[in-house]
């Protein structure tokens, strides 16, 4: 999913700088957990968790350290039955995966219904408040935002900046509006100074190139490891695109192409995955899930 903000850790573990289409542990498993327990009311066994992600190439002790990781961060809950451990989700990981759910499947990669309104958000913190600056900026271009200039960011849509700037000392300093552009503003121009379009075109570009010939997707083993690692795979993709309105980019914009291939394979990928996790997952009811 293309996840909300979880905290400066997970920013790092969400974001960093391993190439795109490699398995990246947690973010399979929030993959994994959006697609097999989201909705569904119930905790999934420790062992098929390390089934599923061993399958999409990632070590036990890798998936174990991840899984222990995310607990601490308050993202899964433990339930033990037996000699089991089974895992399931927690007020905040739903929140994370529906946002995740609702950029993937409801939002989309192209912005085509833009109706002309930017968020404009301006800022000046005290010099000494490095490390709060540093985050408030990893937040602004996790939510989409691009610098205009100076403190001066702007978004093309409508941000929740009280979201954005939770338990940040500099969120009172922020001064946020919803604005439109008007002559002589160069909005074309605008876009390219404020977003690097060629890096945005490059990942959709590498999907791609990683999944449209099937010589050159990732050697998996089944339809489940196949779908979990191209919808991952995905949401790398997308979560670092501020979706530009469709007007201010290149007649050759990638991504509507990339779109439609995903949402091919994934149906393509899905009788044999759902058959598979069908039979190897162990799961109980959540007596406490919400949805």
């Amino acid at each position: 999913m293309a996840f909300a903000h979880v905290g400066e850790g997970d920013d790092e573990e969400f974001a960093g700088d391993a190439p795109l289409g490699a398995p990246r542990p947690q973010a399979l498993l929030l993959t994994f957990f959006g697609g097999y327990l989201l909705g569904r009311g119930v905790h999934v066994a420790t062992s098929s968790v390390l089934d599923v992600l061993r399958r999409a190439g990632v070590s036990e002790h890798a998936t174990r350290s991840t899984l222990s990781r995310m607990a601490r961060r308050d993202l899964l809950h433990r339930a033990r039955r037996g000699r089991q451990v089974y895992l399931g989700l927690t007020w905040r990981s739903r929140e994370v995966l529906r946002d995740g759910e609702a950029r993937v499947w409801r939002v989309g990669a192209v912005n085509t219904s833009w109706d002309g309104t930017w968020t404009l958000l301006g800022f000046s913190l005290p010099e000494h408040w490095q490390r709060q600056r540093h985050a408030l900026r990893s937040r602004l271009l996790w939510a989409g935002f691009g610098p205009l200039q100076g403190g001066l960011w702007i978004a093309p849509s409508t941000v929740d900046v009280g979201r954005l700037g939770d338990d940040l000392e500099a969120a009172g300093h922020l001064k946020v509006f919803a604005a439109r552009a008007l002559p002589p503003t160069d909005v074309d121009g605008l876009v390219r100074d404020a977003w690097d379009l060629d890096a945005l075109a490059a990942r959709y570009r590498g999907f791609l190139d990683r999944w449209e010939r099937s010589a050159r997707r990732p050697h998996l083993p089944d339809g489940l490891a196949r779908q979990l690692v191209l919808q991952t795979d995905w949401l790398e993709v997308i979560r670092r695109d501020p979706r530009l309105p469709v007007r201010h980019l290149p007649s050759d914009w990638p991504a509507e192409q990339a779109q439609q291939l995903f949402r091919a394979l994934y149906a393509e990928f899905e009788p044999e995955a759902g058959a598979i996790a069908a039979d190897v997952l162990d799961v109980i009811p959540d007596e406490e899930a919400q949805g």
